[in-house]
């Protein structure tokens, strides 16, 4: 309780800030000597965003009221926070960041995304990038040789959950074929319930249920995981049967796609 409060507490004092460093000009608001308060006043900010002037006021003053994401994302672009900002009143407000977007760099998160899977380009074990509901964005050449050639695919078919329930490959080159294509549907169910209405995911979902014949089912049990560290036994075309331990890696850079490693287990 002590917790939740103080980052009420935070959120109210962070987007009071925040308030104050704006110019009224700049959004459309007049200036002159009658106006006292730096930068927007309270009731301002409310109409920009389409909320209720009281709620607002007991929002900076961290009293116990619970935003919805896209009410906090409305404070972020009435305020013009940066990314950094707008997580960081998703963090105080819910405890995570919601639709996570690129932050401001000098590279972009795509570029930098190759480039991180390009450095890996002579490791002789796999490593791969995906976007939420699992499509494959880059992988080095090891990839290839433990999976599947998977550049060889229309580009619309390179999702790995996909691959896993689709491809003859897969119940070949994976020795647990079932546990791992479950645990992908585990982890496809928690990823779709932090990207809630993405066009993208439902797509997905929908394509799945249509080609897998073990999809809908295993969908409907409700089961969820989190990415995390686990083996995953191979029958590699050369080295036969071998086990390596998968490690998800992901950046604030380059999220919501993440990079899986895969190391000797």
């Amino acid at each position: 309780m002590k917790a939740a409060s103080h980052n009420r507490g935070e959120l109210g004092r962070f987007l009071r800030s925040r308030r104050e460093r704006l110019n009224p000009a700049d959004v459309g608001f007049p200036t002159g000597p009658r106006r006292r308060s730096r930068g927007l006043r309270r009731e301002e900010v409310a109409v920009l965003a389409g909320l209720s002037p009281t709620w607002y006021t007991y929002l900076e003053q961290g009293r116990d009221i619970r935003p919805s994401p896209e009410v906090v994302d409305s404070l972020a672009r009435v305020l013009c926070l940066t990314e950094d900002e707008r997580r960081y009143v998703h963090t105080l407000a819910y405890g995570h960041v919601a639709r996570p977007l690129p932050l401001a760099s000098e590279i972009s998160a795509d570029e930098l995304l190759h480039q991180v899977i390009a450095s890996y380009r002579d490791c002789p074990l796999p490593v791969f990038a995906t976007s939420p509901p699992g499509d494959l964005l880059a992988w080095n050449p090891a990839a290839t040789e433990w999976y599947d050639d998977w550049g060889a695919l229309p580009a619309a078919e390179r999702n790995l959950v996909r691959w896993l329930l689709v491809s003859p490959t897969a119940r070949g080159r994976l020795v647990d074929w079932e546990v791992e294509a479950r645990d992908a549907v585990a982890r496809l169910r928690t990823e779709a319930a932090r990207w809630p209405g993405d066009e993208a995911m439902a797509r997905r979902v929908a394509e799945l249920a249509e080609l897998s014949p073990e999809f809908g089912p295993w969908w409907d049990e409700h089961i969820v995981r989190e990415r995390r560290s686990r083996t995953r036994c191979f029958r590699h075309p050369v080295l036969g049967l071998r086990e390596l331990r998968l490690v998800p890696m992901q950046s604030p850079e380059f999220a919501p796609a993440g990079v899986v490693l895969h190391l000797a287990a």
